[in-house]
């Protein structure tokens, strides 16, 4: 056997392998997607929850989140992390003064805009100074929620119910992400969009609402559900068992989300999906920012590839989480490897059809026209089928015609993952970790006039490091926990005396 025909049998036989392994793990997490059962909810009085919502630049958003938040759940309290905003974020925020149950907490440069991470990281140590030492930490409830999200009404009821926090030995719950233009219309933006904005909006929503929520059901099975960036509810205990380990409970990676996932898990904590309830968010309307953000999910995947050995020798994580797992850390890596396979066998392909006698039509008659049906089955039939599903489970006013090209369009959109993988890699490769904020759809409304925060917190001796402090049996007040210099409480609009006790006002006039 030639040199030449052996390199082309490996290369036909890894293109093969790569292939049949994808749709395996297709078939597998479509079989306990449709076999999910809904549970029935419980009841959120036992549980005090507590949202923290980043933000960096939403002014135009934040407004009307915190509103419905506040119209929608009586019994949250919203934590407002404002990451040294420039947009008039802080005048938004000012609205809702006489709101006892919003709370704001400030950044400020330089130590601002150090990641999502870092601004979590905050509002914990807020949350958890603001509770009485009496409190069972295990029924503190935090969740986290992007500055454009609209959280189910419902919501509460569903994460209180057996199947989740009704469970005491549930620690986290991720409910399902669904994108904000394609929610009911008294949810959804009344924005301008393209007819190709519309498109990728719907690609999304496709997206997130089927393959990442069959992915999730398979997770749910092995034991490894994944946090998202939001939408996640954790217990504080356990938060602050995280941060008894490690500092902090939200870490560097730019997947700070599936991070603390993995964390939760090597803390012998369970993860959940709630399936029962959602998060709308806003949907990118252009391929330019839809790249941006994937190859940053894509770099925090790769980044989270350091904690597969602890993975892999934590006896608190069974078998089949961690092969659930390596596959997740090894997919932006298996990409990497197969781009260069399946451009070699398309280049290959090319060459016999160029050197066929009778051109395109010998090699076709030769043999040449099994490869359409291949590349039907195990390259467009795994995309595709997923815009039957999203018909059926999610969108069924939606034609099967329509279902049938949204899910050939979602083949194509996957490209754009491919593109990210790249980009991420070479990030990687230039130690690249910086990143950018994606801009919403709307520009921010400028300040109307200057805010500003008095009221300076104290200096940890090392805000990266606060432990949380130990149980004492008292009831006398507060947790003695300080958080960094860089954090104010947004107490005033006018001038107020500094004091050296943490305190956890909330925003007034």
């Amino acid at each position: 056997m030639s040199a030449e025909t052996q390199t082309l049998a490996l290369l036909n036989t890894a293109a093969f392998l790569l292939c049949v392994s994808f749709c395996a793990y297709v078939l597998s997490i479509l079989v306990f997607h449709l076999k999910t059962r809904r549970s029935r909810g419980g009841s959120p009085d036992g549980f005090d929850w507590h949202i923290i919502v980043p933000c960096r630049n939403e002014a135009s958003v934040i407004g009307d989140t915190l509103r419905r938040l506040l119209g929608d759940f009586p019994q949250v309290t919203v934590w407002c992390v404002d990451d040294a905003s420039d947009d008039g974020t802080l005048a938004e925020l000012a609205a809702f003064a006489d709101q006892p149950r919003v709370h704001v907490i400030r950044r400020q440069l330089p130590d601002a805009r150090q990641g999502k991470g870092a601004a979590l990281n905050a509002a914990w140590r807020c949350i958890e100074q603001s509770l009485p030492v009496d409190v069972d930490r295990s029924r503190v409830i935090v969740g986290v929620l992007d500055a454009d999200s609209r959280l189910d009404p419902q919501g509460a009821v569903a994460l209180s119910g057996r199947q989740y926090f009704g469970a005491a030995g549930v620690g986290a719950v991720q409910v399902e992400v669904r994108m904000l233009q394609c929610a009911p219309r008294r949810y959804a933006p009344a924005t301008a969009v393209s007819r190709w904005g519309r498109l990728l909006i719907r690609l999304q929503d496709m997206e997130f609402r089927a393959p990442i929520a069959a992915m999730q059901s398979l997770r749910r099975h092995t034991g490894s559900v994944a946090m998202g960036g939001n939408g996640q509810f954790t217990r504080l205990s356990l938060l602050n068992d995280i941060a008894a380990e490690h500092g902090t409970p939200w870490h560097g990676a730019l997947l700070e989300d599936f991070e603390l996932g993995l964390h939760i898990l090597l803390a012998g904590g369970r993860t959940e999906y709630c399936a029962e309830s959602w998060v709308a968010q806003e949907a990118l309307t252009r391929i330019g920012p839809l790249v941006r953000q994937r190859t940053r999910w894509a770099q925090g995947s790769m980044q989270c590839g350091r904690y597969l050995g602890r993975v892999l020798r934590s006896p608190r994580i069974r078998n089949s989480a961690t092969l659930e797992i390596a596959h997740f850390l090894a997919a932006p890596w298996t990409q990497l490897l197969g781009t260069p396979i399946y451009v070699a066998c398309l280049a290959v392909m090319i060459y016999y059809v160029d050197h066929t006698a009778g051109g395109l039509g010998g090699w076709w008659d030769s043999g040449g026209w099994g490869v359409p049906p291949l590349v039907l089955v195990f390259g467009v039939g795994p995309f595709a089928l997923w815009g039957v599903v999203y018909r059926v489970r999610c969108e069924p006013q939606l034609s099967v015609g329509k279902a049938l090209l949204l899910g050939v369009c979602h083949w194509l959109y996957s490209y754009a993952q491919s593109l990210a993988v790249w980009l991420a890699f070479a990030r990687m490769v230039t130690a690249r970790t910086d990143w950018q904020k994606t801009a919403r759809a709307a520009d921010p409304p400028a300040p109307s006039t200057p805010v500003r925060a008095i009221g300076r917190v104290s200096v940890p001796t090392q805000p990266n490091r606060v432990q949380p402090p130990r149980r004492s049996g008292r009831a006398d007040g507060p947790r003695s926990i300080r958080p960094p210099r860089h954090l104010t409480h947004l107490t005033h609009l006018t001038a107020t005396p500094t004091t050296d006790r943490p305190t956890t006002a909330h925003v007034r006039k």
